[in-house]
């Protein structure tokens, strides 16, 4: 994809730099295609005659990661002389933990290093005329040189952006689920650090302090100390317990609710609805049930937002809308309150537009200051029996 092109001035008028910088690209195409043609040839020459053994194989896969060097600075060359920016292809995918198979495996199909060894192949006989054509030009035929040098440079330039250029949306997704893939992992890692926190926090330490109460109790009964010390003490453990037990049903509710699981987005939103401080009216327009992972991110979705509501915003009312457009699940969460929510304002709200990326979503937050506050997110539908 090319991007930041400025219109070429018509070739008639280019008798200056411009057309100097081309003719110059122009030039240098011999020695440089005579470089990159015997690097294609001894790469490809010696990886082949080799292949049988242990380390054919290995020495072309360094080949074609040579070879997006040579792209590299052939992309490089292309913005410096023609004015021609094409976007660099996403690095090679490797994980810290492939072995030398993986890398290998993985440079041998890596289709940039093979367009770019193309490139370099084709590039000699192109090189060849393209030096020949310019000199003549430059030496005989300099009236016409502009528009000599303007022509096969625009030649230039289709191929560079042919062979060169990334394979566009291919790529720029490989590039996104990388990101993608790196905040999932994110997430799921805080996840498990709030559930650790509020669980030593909470119930565990209420049932430490039960267990210790009990054990209390049972000494002075064992003592015959049927008092109303011991009944205090038990009845002060049976708090525990019933508080406990909240803070556990809490947990699972933050882990995934009952409510969403056995009767969908309508009855959890709901319930969270009747437990924010502020009214909130919910409107869910859904004949379908999306698939479980979409109906998760999208009850967590709207928790977060309607806290921020009980706790920054200000608001004497909000309103939730849940409906379906298409293959798309829309969110719409908004209050009347003083407003300045942004994604990086400390509220959680990057974290969700990270989770909602994740999965090929939207979140956008329009909250001027003064309010009113809405925060719109659009989720993947998918089938429930997509899973």
């Amino acid at each position: 994809m090319t991007t930041g092109q400025r219109p070429l001035p018509p070739a008639r008028l280019a008798f200056a730099g411009r057309t100097w910088r081309e003719a110059a690209h122009l030039l240098l195409n011999l020695p440089l295609a005579l470089l990159s043609f015997v690097y294609v040839v001894v790469v490809v020459a010696v990886g082949s005659a080799l292949a049988v053994t242990v380390i054919g194989l290995p020495l072309l896969g360094l080949g074609l990661a040579g070879a997006r060097g040579l792209g590299a600075m052939e992309r490089a060359r292309a913005r410096g002389l023609l004015g021609t920016c094409v976007d660099e292809p996403s690095p090679l995918p490797f994980r810290k933990d492939d072995g030398f198979l993986a890398r290998t495996w993985g440079r041998l199909k890596d289709p940039v290093g093979w367009r770019s060894l193309l490139y370099g192949f084709i590039r000699l006989p192109w090189g060849v005329l393209t030096f020949t054509l310019t000199l003549v030009a430059l030496l005989v035929l300099w009236p016409v040189l502009p528009f000599v040098v303007r022509g096969l440079s625009n030649a230039d330039r289709a191929m560079v952006r042919g062979l060169l250029c990334p394979s566009d949306e291919l790529e720029r997704r490989i590039a996104e689920l990388e990101s993608d893939r790196g905040a999932v992992v994110d997430t799921a890692a805080a996840d498990l650090r709030r559930i650790e926190r509020d669980l030593h926090d909470g119930a565990q330490a209420r049932l430490v302090n039960l267990a210790m109460g009990l054990g209390l109790a049972k000494e002075k009964l064992h003592e015959g100390q049927a008092d109303a010390t011991v009944a205090a003490m038990v009845d002060e453990a049976h708090g525990e317990v019933k508080l406990a037990l909240q803070e556990l049903r809490d947990l699972a509710r933050g882990i995934h609710p009952a409510v969403l699981t056995d009767r969908g987005l309508d009855a959890a939103l709901s319930s969270l609805a009747a437990r924010c401080t502020v009214p909130v009216r919910v409107t869910v327009d859904l004949r379908e049930r999306p698939a479980p992972a979409i109906e998760g991110i999208a009850y967590f979705t709207v928790s977060e937002l309607l806290q921020n509501v009980s706790k920054h915003s200000g608001a004497r009312s909000a309103s939730v809308e849940v409906w379906r457009a298409d293959r798309r699940l829309l969110l719409r969460v908004e209050d009347d309150g003083r407003g300045g929510a942004t994604l990086d304002g400390g509220t959680g709200m990057s974290g969700l537009a990270d989770r909602l990326g994740a999965v090929d979503g939207l979140f956008v937050v329009d909250s001027p200051a003064g309010g009113p506050t809405t925060v719109s997110a659009e989720l993947p539908w998918r089938d429930r029996s997509d899973g």
